[in-house]
């Protein structure tokens, strides 16, 4: 099968390519760096040409109320190429709970999911937890020189190698015209998630609960975490730290 990448020189992309090309198949990395512009178009036919299935995982540039006007504008994009070249299966990698969260950003990401389900092409969502990897930008975001304010919110950190081999598999097989949502194999309230990274990396500062800490803080009850019939993916946070 012929995969079109785009965002495929990211932290999920660059695996997802490796995964499907190590498998046999022919997996495509597309960006603005290879003459794809997902914003202008430009690029797009070339890239979609004689492929089966297109994997998005581009990301806003930014984290605010622009974030949706850069969905809206790429997918609208995306979609019509992917119709004129018959491409018949369509996979966007989103986050768990995202239609559960007051932020501009997962409101941007909803968008892109219902984008997607309005159009005509075959189309499968993955859906992960917070991946392991941002844990420690999300704990800079309350940080100072002594202590971490972070409130408890239940996350699930998943392993972005974990992610990558999700969506790869999700992509070789037939269109879900669904959803499908992965996580890790361990939930933490996010300040003793702190606490686990920072005595992990020798850090000595403290964390202190806050529960109007961060963005994480305005996060209802548990939604950022799976529920049943998920995927549980295997990489433990504690000894992915490791």
């Amino acid at each position: 099968m012929k995969f079109a990448v785009i965002g495929g020189a990211g932290l999920i992309g660059s695996q997802v390519v490796e995964i499907l090309n190590t498998a046999g198949h022919e997996a495509v990395p597309h960006s603005r760096s290879t003459g794809v512009d997902i914003l202008t178009g430009q690029g797009l036919d070339a890239a979609l040409a004689g492929v089966d299935v297109i994997i998005d995982l581009t990301n806003s540039p930014t984290f605010d109320d622009a974030s949706p006007a850069f969905f809206r504008t790429s997918m609208d994009n995306l979609l019509a190429a992917a119709r004129r070249a018959g491409t018949g299966h369509f996979v966007v990698l989103s986050i768990v709970g995202v239609d559960q969260v007051p932020v501009d950003y997962y409101h941007a990401k909803t968008l892109q999911e219902d984008l997607l389900k309005a159009g005509s092409v075959p189309y499968s969502i993955v859906r992960a937890t917070q991946f392991m990897e941002f844990i420690e930008s999300i704990l800079s975001w309350t940080a100072d020189e002594e202590t971490v304010r972070l409130p408890r919110t239940p996350l699930q950190p998943v392993a972005a190698a974990d992610v990558a081999a999700a969506v790869a598999d999700v992509a070789a097989g037939s269109p879900l015209n669904g959803t499908v949502d992965l996580g890790g194999p361990d939930t933490y309230p996010l300040d003793e998630l702190g606490r686990i990274t920072l005595a992990a990396k020798g850090d000595k500062r403290s964390v202190t609960t806050d529960d109007t800490g961060g963005m994480f803080a305005a996060i209802p009850g548990d939604v950022l975490t799976t529920k049943e019939g998920a995927r549980i993916a295997s990489t433990r946070y504690t000894d992915w730290l490791k």
